[in-house]
């Protein structure tokens, strides 16, 4: 271990508690005195001394396939590797999220603050995930995002042990399925709706992706999906030459949509991006379908163009039944919603915020904010503190077979310190 660095990084928290408003004295006054405190210095040190096993964890981890949907053995795996630190109640909920405790001083069935990395990854059934190594740096699908994170965890659970931390809230530690794309957050929405968990969580922080450790995610980037699917009586491209299309219907509402003027601030999207149908050249379709994604910063507006759309929708296939013959049959519309991700925000003067703020700065880094969508989108939209920070380290080509991460040792530490200092100023270490 680098002693300087530690020493750095206690001297930067005692300058920025100094020089920031009184305003902020809670928040600037708690990470302060956590980072004095000895064991916080030992669990720094033991961070530095375990960093060849947290590279190792990423291996292996990343070695274990965690498609959508089938996260299983890579939960499994994560759930050994938690027993073996000693936390108390692992267990594997009945969606696939991995949870072990680590208790602190305070009553047990407490509040608790809880730490995540998600298990699964982008890429599909029987996608190579051999890693490959160059120095440092190491490539792999899935390596960056969201696995090594998951290492992040389980390194910082060993520097805890090593250091005899103790702290006044039980640590939730989670390696959850479902935040990729077709996942829609099921993992989270069963851990804060059904687990046994739902009522304890009061603070909760998400891991997600490689960085510099100065990101917080604070806002959170909602988007409803639909497969709008038109149905219709079909026949043969001559022979029924004049019957209603769902083919027709469908081009209308994609130029409706097309046509639609969203707000650049808050920021809203709109997207279609698959679509299929059909049976040959020569026939009227009986049916076509497309899968639509629109996203916005604020849930009204996401809520208005949601509607449009859906009106949209309709409107075509009552504009192609007004247009061609209905003698075999309407066209019909089934719009199934595939996604739901809500928005929201933790206000950049929480606690929460605050205290991540002063832990990137004792860092010696800048803090800097942004909307997206993460795990953190559940728990900010019940009105649960939450933000998903980085885990350190560099990285890139996040959701490609070439992704890569940097496991260099000074940036990958810098990133877990920030959240090793954030964790336990939220958790008291006493």
């Amino acid at each position: 271990m680098r002693l300087g660095f530690a020493r750095t990084v206690v001297a930067a928290a005692m300058v920025v508690a100094a020089a920031t408003p009184r305003a902020q004295t809670s928040a600037d006054g708690r990470v302060s005195h956590v980072m004095a405190t000895a064991a916080y210095k030992a669990a720094v040190a033991a961070l530095d001394a375990g960093h060849a096993q947290l590279v190792a964890d990423i291996v292996t981890l990343t070695e274990i396939p965690a498609p959508p949907f089938k996260e299983g053995p890579r939960g499994a795996a994560f759930a050994a590797m938690l027993r073996q630190l000693n936390l108390s109640d692992v267990a594997i909920d009945a969606e696939g999220n991995v949870t072990g405790l680590r208790r602190g001083s305070g009553p047990a069935g407490g509040p608790v603050v809880a730490i995540a990395a998600h298990l699964d990854t982008v890429f599909p059934e029987g996608t190579d995930t051999k890693v490959k190594r160059e120095g440092t740096r190491l490539s792999a699908p899935g390596i960056g995002d969201d696995t090594r994170s998951l290492a992040v965890l389980l390194a910082i659970v060993r520097a805890l042990d090593a250091a005899h931390v103790r702290t006044e809230r039980d640590i939730l530690f989670i390696g959850n399925v479902g935040e990729e794309g077709p996942g829609d957050l099921r993992g989270m929405k069963y851990l804060f709706q059904k687990s046994a968990y739902k009522d304890r969580i009061k603070t909760f922080l998400s891991m997600d992706g490689t960085g510099a450790g100065d990101q917080i995610t604070n806002g959170a980037l909602g988007s409803k999906r639909y497969r709008v699917t038109f149905k219709g009586p079909g026949g043969h491209s001559y022979g029924a030459f004049g019957l209603v299309s769902p083919a027709f219907a469908l081009a209308r509402a994609i130029d409706k949509l097309g046509a639609v003027k969203v707000p650049a601030s808050p920021k809203t999207t709109f997207n279609v991006g698959v679509m299929g149908g059909g049976t040959s050249v020569n026939s009227i379709p009986f049916e076509n379908w497309m899968e639509v994604d629109m996203r916005s910063e604020s849930r009204p507006e996401l809520e208005k163009l949601t509607e449009t759309f859906l009106g949209f929708v309709h409107a075509a296939a009552d504009e192609e039944n007004r247009a061609r013959s209905t003698a075999q049959g309407k066209i019909e519309v089934d719009a199934k919603l595939i996604g739901d991700r809500p928005s929201g925000e933790t206000p950049k003067n929480s606690d929460l915020v605050q205290v991540a703020s002063m832990s990137i700065r004792a860092a010696g880094l800048t803090p800097s904010f942004n909307i997206s969508s993460t795990d953190s989108n559940i728990p900010i939209s019940l009105g649960i503190p939450a933000i998903t920070i980085d885990s350190g380290g560099r990285g890139g080509r996040e959701h490609a077979l070439d992704e890569w991460i940097d496991v260099e040792k000074t940036a990958s530490l810098r990133g877990i310190t920030v959240a090793l200092t954030t964790l336990l100023t939220l958790a008291g270490v006493q």
